[in-house]
């Protein structure tokens, strides 16, 4: 019940960011379990579009929105992997009017066994999903250049 009682508290806009988070977290999840890859990110896509003027823009502070995502991810049932918060954080990062950069690497883990990461940076720091040995992981070339 605390963590209601601090939901409470927030400005009505901070409030409305976590609960617009909360429920694109939950769609990309949904979406990475019953829609190929490709397919959701060409739906994504136009949820990603920047904000107008016209539509009572006001910029966010990144810091809000990391911590939207953060919150959402700890009260998402069954958790949230590092892709869907990823693609969360771009998403509402581009719409914010922050352009960042959506990075997915690869590392040869115990057994020869690969692994995936995503992350999100901008500006050359990694904003979301940042490991202590994240250099272990090769990036892939962007997406947007494929």
């Amino acid at each position: 019940m605390k963590w209601l009682c601090k939901f409470w508290q927030l400005e009505n806009s901070d409030r409305l960011l976590l609960i617009n988070t909360f429920l694109l977290l939950l769609s990309i999840r949904l979406g990475l379990w019953l829609l190929p890859f490709k397919s959701l990110r060409q739906q994504l896509d136009k949820f990603s579009q920047p904000l107008n003027q016209s539509q009572n823009f006001e910029k966010k502070d990144l810091n809000k929105i990391i911590n939207a995502v953060n919150v959402s991810s700890r009260y998402m049932p069954g958790g949230a992997k590092c892709l869907a918060r990823a693609l969360t954080t771009q998403i509402l990062m581009n719409r914010y009017g922050y352009f960042p950069e959506f990075r997915i690497g690869i590392a040869k883990g115990e057994g020869s066994r690969l692994e995936a990461h995503a992350w999100i940076e901008y500006q050359g720091k990694v904003v979301i999903g940042n490991l202590q040995d994240l250099s272990r992981f090769t990036p892939m070339p962007s997406l947007a250049e494929i």
